[in-house]
């Protein structure tokens, strides 16, 4: 009887067990089979249902699943989408949507119902979006908007691009310091009907002047016998409106809030940028960064004319074409050089794309390090020698490699012979070694260059540096060839 009993747990644990196997199938296999929103959003519009289910319907779908399924209606389809939901749906939806694409959208309702949607968006998105249409209809649709609205909007288009204000948004929750805890929560209430960001409410004394900002959590635990001044938090960070972004924006980075307040020169809220803003603030400065890393001046889209994009590229393809020609220059100073050791031209791509790779490794490891503003006149000088210490090393094993495998093909494949075949890999070790070092310093020393003159260090880009690095390698190379194999070893023809 007892072992009968033992049989059936090990048969009942074995059932468990493959039923928790089958269960953990089933859930990857659900995750692997996420459902394509998008197409069924599109295959909704689509359909022959009425109006009100459809509507029901789209409701219960996220707004950035619906922004996404824009791009892939036909245009008749897309009025059909925006007669069936109402304003205050559609201006989320806008939220998600590019602003380019966004000016084609609002182009194709009526000017009633786009300039709703404008006035329900933040005032930096839709100031981006009137930027993309032609100055009738961005006219007509401001003259329409409310008067709240329309004046955020002069506001937040009164920045630069490049100032961290035109990011801002007015959508924020602000009380004065005197008030009671029950006042500060009904002021909040009033407020919060109007506004979407309220887990932080800014505070303000008499004369407007930001004071500091209370958390929302702290604001409704607190006793009505409490005293306000001591929920805010006075040590709050905070950005001015014409402060530059690339000046202020790892100061937003190093904050975890979900906003911070923009303030004018009198130390009054203009508004606030939000954690949304932020993240896209970073990503459109990396995405500056690299497109002068790759020698542009902007960045480029796919619908972007053709001109405009030979205008971003052609500035650095004539400074290249400049340094090239030097590069060129170079080579034919040691004419007499290849003309007595030819085989030394077949390696000369060998050492300058080497010198190249490690300078552009260089330049984006200091580029990443001079993010950090805060950057010691020593610790600059530690980042070139540990630079050109990797160089060295670097180039110490690539040189060997290329001495061992470079003598023996000129040896064997050549027919030179061992001793002119391993004297000519020497030379090319040699030249590595010494072409990397002085790469790896000038990856790092022309990116501080630029750092101390006030010019932004990603226009110290790729293709500038392997330039540089090409001419360096150029001198290195024909030059060791010259001194060792000609005027050492007498190797020439």
């Amino acid at each position: 009887m007892e072992q009968k009993l033992q049989n059936t747990a090990e048969e009942l644990k074995e059932a468990i067990l493959m039923d928790t196997v089958e269960q953990s199938e089933a859930d990857d296999a659900a995750i692997a089979a996420k459902p394509d929103y998008s197409n069924e959003i599109v295959s909704l519009v689509r359909s022959n249902v009425a109006p009100r289910v459809l509507k029901d319907r789209l409701e219960d779908y996220h707004e950035n699943d619906i922004a996404d399924s824009l791009k892939d209606l036909q245009p008749i389809e897309r009025q059909k989408l925006y007669r069936v939901l109402d304003t205050a749906i559609l201006s989320d939806v806008f939220e998600y949507i590019d602003e380019d694409e966004a000016s084609i959208y609002l182009g194709e309702m009526g000017e009633k119902k786009a300039s709703t949607i404008l006035s329900n968006l933040d005032a930096d998105t839709a100031v981006d979006i009137l930027r993309g249409m032609d100055r009738a209809k961005r006219n007509l649709l401001i003259d329409l908007m409310d008067e709240e609205s329309r004046r955020d909007m002069i506001l937040v288009a009164s920045f630069d691009d490049e100032e961290i204000g035109s990011k801002m948004t007015t959508d924020c929750v602000i009380i004065h310091d005197d008030l009671t805890i029950k006042q500060a929560m009904s002021e909040l209430i009033r407020q919060a009907a109007d506004n979407d960001n309220i887990s932080t409410i800014f505070v303000i004394d008499s004369q407007d002047t930001f004071c500091g900002a209370i958390d929302l959590k702290r604001l409704i635990i607190a006793r009505q016998g409490d005293n306000l001044k001591d929920l805010i938090v006075t040590s709050f960070p905070y950005v001015y409106g014409h402060e530059n972004i690339d000046d202020c924006i790892e100061q937003l980075k190093d904050y975890s809030e979900d906003s911070i307040p923009v303030l004018d020169n009198n130390n009054c809220i203009l508004g606030v940028i939000t954690s949304q803003s932020m993240i896209q603030v970073v990503d459109d400065e990396m995405g500056e960064d690299y497109a002068k890393l790759a020698g542009l001046t902007a960045e480029e889209d796919l619908a972007e004319p053709l001109r405009e994009s030979m205008k971003k590229r052609l500035p650095w393809l004539i400074v290249l074409l400049v340094l090239g020609m030097v590069v060129s220059g170079v080579v034919g100073a040691f004419e007499q050089v290849i003309s007595q050791l030819t085989i030394i031209m077949a390696f000369q791509s060998l050492i300058l794309d080497m010198a190249g790779n490690v300078g552009t490794q260089s330049l984006a490891v200091t580029i990443r390090v001079l993010m950090d503003e805060s950057l010691t006149f020593y610790q600059k000088i530690q980042l070139v020698a540990k630079e050109m210490k990797i160089g060295l090393c670097n180039g110490t094993l690539i040189g060997i490699i290329s001495f061992l495998f470079v003598g023996i093909y000129i040896a064997v494949f050549k027919g030179k012979g061992f001793v002119f075949g391993f004297a000519v890999s020497a030379c090319i070790g040699l030249a590595m070694v010494l072409a990397m070092v002085i790469s790896s310093a000038v990856g790092t020393l022309i990116p501080l260059f630029f750092k101390k003159i006030k010019i932004d260090p990603a226009v110290a880009s790729g293709p500038l540096i392997t330039t540089v690095n090409d001419l360096i390698a150029v001198v290195t190379y024909y030059g060791m060839s010259w001194l060792l194999l000609l005027q050492v070893l007498h190797l020439g023809n």
